[in-house]
């Protein structure tokens, strides 16, 4: 059955729309691969909620106030995975904190560097579309 899924979009503030948060996954599928923060949606969980969640749990950053970007599919047969991805971008408020039980790395990088690193289910799709569409 598909899954719903969530996938953060994370700037450091409003003038740096061009600088983005990913993480090093540490679990399959895709481990080693940098990634967007994001996950499961839970049971009688809402999007929004669902993504806030993920993005404390795996970055300890507050994402507050996301915005709706676009969805995405995800189908990946070699994995046995398959999801709709909602994606969100927004500011993440804190002082990031690597959490090691899901992520082994946690890095700032600039947008178009992060669009040639190998990245996890569809997180390059993804980023492209935040790139023609992104604030400012």
């Amino acid at each position: 059955m598909t899954k719903a899924t969530v996938a953060a979009i994370i700037r450091p503030d409003d003038e740096h729309t061009g600088t983005i948060l990913l993480t090093r996954r540490n679990v399959e599928p895709f481990s080693g691969h940098w990634c967007l923060p994001g996950g499961h949606i839970d049971d009688f969980e809402t999007a929004v909620q669902a993504v806030t969640r993920e993005v404390f749990e795996e970055t300890a950053l507050l994402f507050d106030e996301p915005v709706f970007l676009h969805y995405f599919d995800e189908a990946f047969p070699e994995y046995r995975f398959h999801a709709v991805a909602l994606a969100f971008h927004g500011i993440g408020k804190g002082r990031e904190k690597l959490m090691p039980e899901e992520v082994s790395e946690i890095r700032w990088f600039p947008l178009q560097e992060a669009l040639v690193l190998p990245l996890a289910f569809n997180h390059l799709q993804i980023l492209q579309r935040y790139a023609e569409h992104r604030p400012g």
